[in-house]
């Protein structure tokens, strides 16, 4: 029953912590919030982030209260494993340290999400309704690589690149975690 509890938990956290990241991606982007998306994750964090950024101001490029709402929900999540899962009772350097971790690892995914997503409709249906809106959050992922890769064939390999890179980011932090997790 505790298995259960801990999906349920870890899937609604996880997710509501990842359209917190969208909404600090979307922000540093400067994305519209008129596209239905954008919308849509705005009436999904809006209830957890409004009151942070009375305490939080966004800076013209980083919108604090959505960062600081995803780290809280992964910091709440880490410390419920610990509590549900673990027969040890939370250490608060582990369940802060795990909490980054979940954050990094859940952003990380996200990034991967919209470049897949990205590539996808760029070669199936470039004129689709929310290509613009992908095209405009992997933006700034996607630039750097750009500006340093050419094209090859006409064939844009920056998704590829970004793709495999973020892999053996998760695959650093996978070890660091573990070699961090000793000491708590």
């Amino acid at each position: 029953m505790v298995n259960v509890l801990w999906l349920l938990l870890d899937t609604a956290g996880s997710l509501l912590a990842t359209a917190c990241m969208l909404r600090a991606i979307a922000w540093w982007q400067q994305l519209s919030v008129r596209n239905p998306i954008m919308q849509f994750v705005l009436a999904v964090t809006d209830w957890l982030v409004r009151p942070l950024q009375r305490v939080l101001p966004a800076s013209r490029r980083v919108h604090w209260a959505s960062l600081a709402a995803a780290l809280l929900l992964a910091v709440a999540l880490s410390f419920l494993y610990s509590t549900l899962m673990l027969a040890r009772g939370p250490m608060p350097g582990g369940v802060i340290l795990v909490g980054l971790f979940w954050l990094g690892k859940w952003t990380i995914y996200l990034v991967i999400g919209l470049v897949l997503l990205q590539a996808v409709l760029s070669w199936v249906n470039p004129q689709a309704p929310m290509a613009p809106v992908i095209d405009h959050l992997t933006r700034g992922f996607l630039g750097p690589i750009r500006r340093v890769v050419p094209l090859i064939g006409g064939v844009d390999l920056s998704p590829l690149l970004l793709v495999v890179a973020a892999q053996a980011l998760l695959m650093l932090l996978e070890s660091a975690l573990g070699t961090l997790l000793r000491f708590f």
